[in-house]
């Protein structure tokens, strides 16, 4: 099975199923020297993992990381990191009624037609659960860039199914199992009792942004900045739709409003996310993505069996009865992923990078919040 490494200089390899005895990845071409230990990793892991809240899954996996290979006395030694995360509170019983079938909005169907075989247990290789070693490779990467240009990752939920969730400050995202940017989630927690009890599920948007990201990072053509954070995010389970900047927005505005207006100290505005003719400006990238309501569900859902015979789906076990719950930390880490690659490149071809324009701080439109 192709398709499993992202990035070339920064490259990742994904391994596991859902159900399997352990997931993990392989990180090649991470720079020597830099102080790595399990806990650097774990804090992504903890935000991410499931069983946090009542509002998302009930499989209870610690997620402890192990670090096996590529580092040596605490300090990267250049060669490949191997990150591995035990899988130890499986049921795959609760698998056993869709053997024959396949649950609607689920990848089950097309794995199926493509392979001739599937996992069904948890959806096995096109599980969620794949998500936790890119969270981890993406802690490394996160540090990296830290520690060499001072760039941050920080994300938010912004919507929730049909309740928009307005942006009142950061400090508030790690307070809430949401990581909604407000102080007060009693109408979010009520919505999701409400949905859970119905039996259904809704899907989420979220907003992950990169500040104080080096100017000149993407190569035009086909390597740009924008698309290839275009590419990551689309790489995270159950996301349809990317925005950077001000994105679909972008349709309503006029050129007079929409080109962000540069001034001797930087930036009036950032339409762009941070990214002009596929390189990066030296603002904040600002990224949106759109997250389906989970395809697994109890309620019962028209399908066929293998045989191409009508049938219902019942989905049974633990499921987020909203994915994008857990998204935030997956997308900081697929953003940091691509920031890093890019940098790599540029250090290879350009040498380090210079100083940018100092951008005034910028929001996006307020309706993007």
């Amino acid at each position: 099975m192709s398709g499993n490494t992202f990035g070339t200089l920064f490259a990742v390899t994904n391994f596991g199923e859902s159900h399997g005895p352990a997931i993990g990845c392989v990180i090649d071409g991470c720079p020597p020297g830099m102080a790595l230990s399990e806990a650097d990793i774990q804090r992504d892991l903890d935000r991410r993992r499931p069983g946090t809240s009542r509002h998302v899954t009930q499989r209870n996996e610690p997620d402890a990381v192990q670090i096996l290979s590529g580092v040596y006395e605490g300090r990267t030694t250049g060669t490949p990191i191997a990150l591995l995360i035990q899988n130890t509170d499986q049921r795959s019983k609760d698998y056993g009624n869709i053997l024959e079938s396949f649950r609607p909005g689920h990848a089950d169907y097309s794995y199926f037609q493509k392979y001739g075989i599937r996992d069904p247990r948890g959806g096995g290789r096109s599980s969620a659960r794949l998500t936790a070693p890119m969270v981890a490779a993406g802690a490394v990467a996160k540090k990296w860039l830290f520690e060499k240009y001072g760039t941050e990752f920080r994300g938010c939920m912004t919507q929730i199914g049909d309740a928009v969730i307005p942006f009142e400050a950061w400090d508030h995202v790690p307070n809430n199992p949401f990581f909604a940017p407000v102080a007060d989630v009693e109408s979010l927690e009520d919505y999701m009792d409400a949905l859970r009890k119905a039996g259904d599920s809704c899907g989420a948007r979220i907003r992950v942004s990169a500040s104080r990201v080096p100017v000149g990072l993407g190569e035009p053509l086909f390597d740009k900045m924008d698309s290839d954070i275009a590419y990551a995010m689309m790489g995270i389970n159950a996301v349809k739709g990317v925005e950077i900047g001000a994105g679909f927005a972008s349709v309503a505005q006029r050129g007079t409003t929409h080109g962000d207006s540069l001034t001797p100290n930087g930036f009036a505005t950032n339409n762009s996310g941070g990214v002009l003719g596929g390189i990066s400006t030296g603002q904040d990238l600002e990224v949106s993505i759109a997250i389906k309501p989970t395809s697994s569900i109890i309620t019962p859902r028209d399908s066929i069996d293998v045989a191409g015979n009508a049938t219902q789906v019942i989905t049974k076990g633990r499921h987020d009865p909203c994915v994008g719950i857990r998204a935030t930390p997956i997308a900081e880490a697929m953003l940091a992923l691509v920031v890093m690659e890019h940098a790599l490149r540029n250090r290879a071809q350009c040498g380090d990078v210079v100083p940018a324009l100092t951008p005034i701080p910028a929001q996006v439109p307020p309706d993007r919040h």
